[in-house]
């Protein structure tokens, strides 16, 4: 995204002579990054507003009487849904139109682009849609009445991504692109929504996400839904245009929803014996979930190749790469969510 914006830009001394950006670039890569931005400047343009406006309060403060804390914190509310709006329908077509040269507003060509051979879109979304609502229900439900373990709670959304991510990569790789770029634009508003307490989903975001919430997580930022996110679609980005690794788009999905799913809910109920005395993971979770990834790279393997695809992947080096990556897991006690897909799609590239 920098180095794509410095290019764009004239200096005393060339730019080009300094900053190499990527020759080629596609629409949606444009579309998330500029969306991106405008989200990662809103939280300097709402504290810079709120600077103002209590500055300006400070210098009315002699003639008026002081704001009480509700009108307060609805200005505060107004300031940032304001500050939104700037960055969602200014800074971002302006940016993308810098780089990319969009003549319509981003928004607007995502609206074309789905409606565009819109029946398998269409289709998907609305599949998307009903499996995010039941789950939603239904977990959120399950966390509030029943003594389920957290952990497990956690694992079952690992289920989900499985289910929401795996036709799209298969079906719709390019649409799959655009929307891990949109869910982590609407996380990062939620995220600021819930910090910040804005109404009125503040208080019932705060509330929803820190049923699932564990020791990873900070009194102030929760990371884990970012980490589970990004686990699959960094993979799947960074596949785009290698057609010789089949699995790679598919590292997040399979390390994340079934390696790691497996080896909680099975090292959960029936672990024994643990890796180490002060951790808590065991080696038949770590067992089940290498198990469970090459059952699962076998069955998509397969599929992959009824649909006419040239497969380039050994079975030695997917074994080394499932093994290690187990391994690795066994081992990680930070964000492993983020960093585990990592290294499994880095494995499965050699």
């Amino acid at each position: 995204m920098l180095a794509h914006t410095l290019s764009k830009m004239e200096f005393s001394v060339s730019s080009e002579a300094f900053i190499r950006a990527p020759g080629t670039r596609s629409e949606i890569g444009t579309v998330i990054q500029g969306v991106l931005l405008g989200l990662f400047l809103l939280p300097l343009l709402y504290k810079s507003s709120l600077q103002v406006l209590a500055y300006c309060r400070k210098l009315e403060s002699q003639r008026t009487q002081t704001v009480e804390e509700c009108t307060q914190k609805r200005i505060d509310c107004g300031v940032f849904y304001v500050s939104l709006l700037v960055a969602l329908l200014l800074l971002v077509p302006s940016w993308t139109r810098l780089i990319q040269g969009f003549e319509v507003h981003p928004f607007v060509w995502v609206f074309n682009y789905i409606f565009t051979d819109s029946r398998e879109r269409l289709a998907l979304c609305a599949y998307w849609i009903f499996v995010i609502y039941v789950s939603i229900r239904r977990f959120y439900s399950i966390s509030k009445q029943s003594k389920t373990e957290r952990i497990l709670l956690r694992k079952y959304y690992h289920l989900v991504a499985v289910l929401i991510f795996s036709p799209a990569v298969i079906f719709q790789p390019d649409f799959l692109d655009l929307a891990f770029g949109a869910a982590f634009a609407v996380f990062l508003i939620l995220e600021m929504v819930r910090v910040w307490e804005i109404y009125p989903l503040g208080h019932i975001v705060h509330q929803f996400m820190s049923a699932f919430t564990d020791h990873r997580d900070s009194e102030i930022l929760i990371v884990s839904h970012f980490s589970l996110l990004l686990g699959c679609a960094l993979p799947k980005w960074m596949s785009s245009g290698f057609n010789d690794r089949p699995l790679t788009p598919f590292a997040g999905i399979l390390s994340l929803g079934i390696g790691d799913t497996m080896a909680s809910m099975i090292g959960y109920k029936y672990g024994v014996l643990r890796w180490s005395k002060t951790g808590k993971k065991t080696i038949e979770g770590t067992a089940a979930g290498i198990t469970s990834v090459l059952a699962a790279c076998s069955i998509l393997l397969s599929l992959l190749a009824s649909s006419g695809y040239i497969l380039s992947q050994h079975w030695i080096s997917l074994l080394v790469a499932v093994t290690l990556s187990g391994l690795l897991e066994a081992y990680t006690a930070q964000l492993d969510n983020a960093f585990i897909p990592l290294v499994f799609y880095s494995l499965l590239c050699l």
